[in-house]
């Protein structure tokens, strides 16, 4: 029996799965819906379906780092709750989504989907199925970045922010403990700080300019003549840049001294010149609608 687009969105429709797993249950059955729908369940693709509308705001935070091969991977994958974020089987899932991206350096988490996960010959997306059926709950892989160069990373809270930085350092002193040391101290900074940017060259010239007006009208409001208000304006743009730029931030072990002076202390101590090149920070759940669990109402749903 043949089938057409149509019937492949109304499966999809009926059951909540994708158009290539809807495609693929109506070949295997020659077009019969009904066969389609069981096929569909049967494979458990209509469960995992019904929970991807789920909220899925907690989840993990997790960094790889291969320094021989000079990679890193940071990422966050998402569950409906932080209990399942404690689970093993969750863990080693999301260990095993940066090792594949490290390994296969996906464009995006699409790209990510379509291929084969690490040590498996499943793609990512049919064990990602697979674990939200094992673990009952809505799992999303939200987003990742991908490094190159001499890389450390930070963990905070057991998964609840990831921080990569990466620098420029001789080879030889990036492997020494001592900068590790340092190269933590710089990603925890990120962590606490939450920088924007690197450095004030990064900062876009649109955001510049309107936060210079916004200081101008600030300084204009408080009586002070167009003279005077250019210098104050001045004075607190470097203000932003030392909020906003990790280089330019108080160091949050000793904020008597800027990250720019810290790094500059231990360069001289390495003997190696040392550059923050770059660093991204995920903090898990970050601008999505949380959960809100009405825990009477299932006890409630228990009941009946």
């Amino acid at each position: 029996m043949a089938f057409t687009a149509k019937d492949v969105q109304a499966l999809r429709e009926k059951t909540g799965c994708g158009m290539m797993d809807c495609k693929k249950a109506l070949t295997e059955t020659n077009g019969d819906m009904e066969k389609a729908v069981e096929f569909l369940r049967e494979k458990g693709l209509a469960a995992a379906a019904k929970k991807a509308s789920r909220i899925a705001a907690e989840g993990l935070v997790c960094a790889y780092i291969d320094d021989a091969a000079k990679i890193g991977v940071l990422v966050e994958v998402n569950s409906e709750t932080d209990f399942v974020a404690k689970n093993a089987d969750f863990k080693a899932f999301v260990e095993g989504c940066a090792v594949t991206i490290a390994k296969n350096r996906p464009a995006d988490v699409d790209a990510l989907l379509a291929v084969k996960f690490d040590g498996s010959d499943l793609t990512v997306a049919d064990v990602l199925r697979e674990k939200v059926l094992v673990i009952g709950e809505n799992l999303k892989i939200r987003r990742f970045q991908i490094f190159d160069g001499n890389l450390v990373s930070y963990i905070h809270g057991g998964g609840k922010i990831g921080v990569i930085v990466k620098f420029h350092v001789d080879d030889a002193v990036f492997a020494t403990d001592a900068f590790k040391a340092y190269g933590k101290d710089v990603a925890m900074q990120v962590a606490a700080a939450n920088p924007s940017y690197t450095k004030s060259s990064e900062v876009p010239a649109e955001v510049l300019d309107k936060e210079k007006e916004i200081l101008t009208a600030q300084a204009i409001n408080e009586g002070k003549p167009a003279a005077i208000a250019e210098k104050m304006v001045a004075g607190r743009i470097k203000k932003y840049y030392a909020e906003n730029c990790l280089v330019d931030q108080a160091f949050v072990k000793d904020p008597n001294m800027s990250v720019t002076q810290y790094t500059e202390s231990k360069a001289k101590e390495f003997g190696s010149a040392i550059e923050i090149v770059s660093f991204a920070r995920f903090e898990k759940g970050e601008g999505l609608q949380k959960r809100e669990d009405d825990f009477a109402a299932e006890v409630a749903a228990m009941q009946k």
